[in-house]
């Protein structure tokens, strides 16, 4: 028995303002209680993609399926309404007029009042905003005006829910809980997720998969937990986490470092590389006598280096040096308090499993 067609499928999607390419080539696959995040900064070409696959913007070329149907390609282009495909955006936007039992049950048109009626009880029952059925939306909080968008967008029973920045408006703490319980539902409904959003925290944790766009490409697609841990190259190392990068040229495979020396295979000599490693990665060491610690393979050669400033930000300490090898700056995240004064000499090490070697880039 074959596998069924996922149950969204965007193929070589592309569109166009002006002569400039601000979608190009994108291609998905989503499935059936997947959530996909597509992740990027601004400008780089998401959000224009989730018009094109709810209807409201054509595509250049490239097609659209659902379930296996085409619903956007070269012949074919349904109209929003008709692609079983529901939205959440930042601006919810309920109908002040409609109480909320009324807002949650708009979009089903064609069902008697009575089971109108019965899903949005439902629905507001899982948000548990029940008893404010028959309240207007004026009375409820932020979060809850959330919750009632969330429901009405589920109310159809859409195969696929399309979600921009749906969160953006929401304090930290509401964010996070009216995250989950919205994911939960979703994933319990059997709704493949298109989620839209520039917060990397927020594609960890709300994506089964990740797509990293810049400039109108996906750049790279995966587990969040492969994109984090190998990412494609140092801008996308960086768009996850401040990174420290040590810059080198490579000679019979090797790049020379205060850190020691790391391999580049497969880079020809003469390259110019940058390796980079995130914060929380590199190990602090006290200097003891200007003896530093004994090198492992694991953490490589110890680099002197001078704390020119460190500060406390909640869960960590951040603490700045400069290298005595070159004057480069390095910055190490700490676990809790650690605030040593500017001037102090300490060793740093860069913990091999945890660098990436890439070429430099301009």
């Amino acid at each position: 028995m074959s596998a069924p067609p996922p149950r969204l499928d965007i193929a070589d999607l592309s569109r166009s303002y002006g002569g400039r390419k601000v979608v190009d080539g994108v291609s998905l696959s989503i499935a059936a209680g997947q959530v996909t995040c597509l992740l990027g900064p601004s400008g780089c070409g998401k959000s224009t993609t989730l018009r094109m696959v709810a209807g409201v913007e054509p595509q250049d070329t490239g097609s659209i399926r659902v379930d296996g149907r085409p619903i956007a390609d070269a012949t074919t282009r349904l109209p929003p309404e008709d692609r079983s495909i529901g939205l959440m955006f930042q601006d919810f936007a309920l109908f002040p007029h409609l109480t909320v039992g009324d807002n949650v049950a708009f979009g089903l048109r064609g069902e008697k009042k009575a089971a109108r009626r019965a899903r949005a009880r439902e629905l507001l029952a899982r948000v548990h905003l029940e008893r404010h059925i028959d309240a207007y939306p004026h009375a409820l909080s932020g979060g809850e005006q959330q919750r009632v968008a969330l429901a009405r967008a589920i109310a159809p029973r859409p195969r696929i829910m399309l979600m921009d920045e749906p969160f953006s408006g929401l304090d930290n703490r509401l964010r996070d809980g009216i995250r989950d319980e919205t994911l939960s539902i979703l994933k319990e409904e059997g709704t493949a997720v298109l989620l839209v959003t520039h917060e990397p925290e927020e594609a960890m944790r709300m994506a089964d998969e990740i797509a990293l766009m810049r400039d109108g490409r996906i750049i790279q697609k995966g587990a969040p937990y492969n994109i984090y841990n190998a990412p494609a190259d140092k801008a996308a190392a960086a768009f996850f986490s401040d990174v420290n990068v040590i810059r080198g040229r490579v000679e019979g495979a090797l790049t020379e470092t205060a850190f020691g020396r790391f391999l580049a295979p497969g880079v020809p000599d003469g390259t110019e590389v940058e390796i980079v490693i995130r914060p929380q990665h590199l190990r602090i060491d006290f200097d003891r006598h200007g003896k530093g610690p004994v090198p492992t393979p694991e953490d490589g050669t110890p680099a002197r280096a001078v704390v020119t400033r460190s500060r406390f930000i909640g869960k960590e300490s951040l603490v700045e040096f400069r290298l005595d090898y070159d004057g480069s700056a390095m910055t190490a995240s700490v676990p809790s308090v650690f605030l040593p004064k500017a001037g102090t000499a300490l060793w740093l090490m860069m913990r091999r499993g945890r660098c990436f070697v890439f070429p430099k880039t301009m």
